[in-house]
């Protein structure tokens, strides 16, 4: 099987397949990614997504944003050029619902099954090989590919047609915005009412409050430390693919527009690569004036 893609994501998540007895050959466009990733897990890697691909059973990728996807997809480096009739596709990169009904269409006339699968529980979900998988595509493919999956997954779930696991995970991401800038108004709110920040979360996170985000990050956030995974400027590409969906379905999103713009002045902050969490440094800075 093949791997492209050696992000703070896909690195782990080869490895994991690698580690579970199965012989991968993965691609990076920066090399020496590639060889370090080698030099760990004793797989292999090539020069083009087409050479990875070449003769694998799956072929996964994990990369950027929609044109990074068609980048290893087309053309004649493109894994399509070299799949082989049969062979299946997983795209765990969180990329347009448009994109993976693009991509299924295409593998599907080169004979090759297709699943577009975005991933949610960030790089130690990754590294841990605790991911949640949202899956769309036939499930016929789903079958083949599910139990190779669980290598890196706690749960794996077919969801739909293609284009539902990036549909799944667009409401994924609007969950998260909303969580973290309740959490982050919630713990502005108990400094300035003069309470034990710490103490408040430990009571309130045994009950109807509780979340991942206040059990895993309120601790860094009270710290000022942002660099625990998904960046800011991932999110603003995903949250901007929601509100862009959400156009087309004619709905109105008015918490996820309004936690976008303040994702946006984190940017402004100098925080594109901080964490999600650091909405919290934006609560701080705006009531500390």
């Amino acid at each position: 099987m093949a791997f492209i893609g050696l992000g703070v994501m896909g690195y782990p998540m080869a490895g994991h397949l690698q580690q579970s007895g199965h012989q991968v050959t993965v691609f990076n466009r920066s090399e020496h990614k590639a060889l370090a990733w080698v030099d760990r897990y004793h797989g292999q890697c090539e020069s083009t997504p087409a050479e990875a691909a070449e003769g694998a059973d799956i072929v996964f990728l994990c990369v950027g944003n929609d044109d990074d996807v068609r980048s290893v997809c087309y053309g004649e480096y493109g894994v399509l050029a070299s799949m082989r009739q049969g062979s299946v596709l997983v795209d765990h990169t969180t990329a347009s619902a448009e994109l993976a009904r693009e991509l299924h269409v295409r593998a599907s006339g080169a004979g090759v099954g297709f699943l577009d699968a975005p991933v949610s529980g960030g790089q130690a979900g990754a590294e841990s090989g605790a991911l949640t998988v949202m899956v769309g595509g036939d499930e016929a493919v789903f079958t083949i590919a599910e139990p190779i999956l669980q290598s890196y997954a706690r749960c794996v779930r077919l969801l739909g047609p293609a284009g539902s696991g990036q549909l799944a995970k667009m409401a994924n991401q609007i969950c998260i915005a909303g969580i973290v800038q309740g959490l982050s108004e919630a713990m502005v709110f108990s400094q300035h009412a003069g309470l034990d920040v710490g103490a408040v979360i430990e009571v309130i996170s045994r009950g109807a409050a509780q979340s991942w985000q206040m059990e895993n990050r309120y601790q860094t956030m009270l710290a000022g430390e942002y660099e625990h995974g998904f960046a800011v400027d991932w999110m603003r590409k995903d949250l901007g693919m929601v509100l862009e969906q959400a156009s087309r379905l004619g709905l109105e999103l008015p918490v996820t527009e309004l936690v976008d713009g303040y994702y946006a002045q984190v940017q402004s902050m100098g925080g594109g690569r901080w964490d999600t969490s650091s909405l919290f440094a934006r609560m701080r800075a705006i009531s500390d004036k």
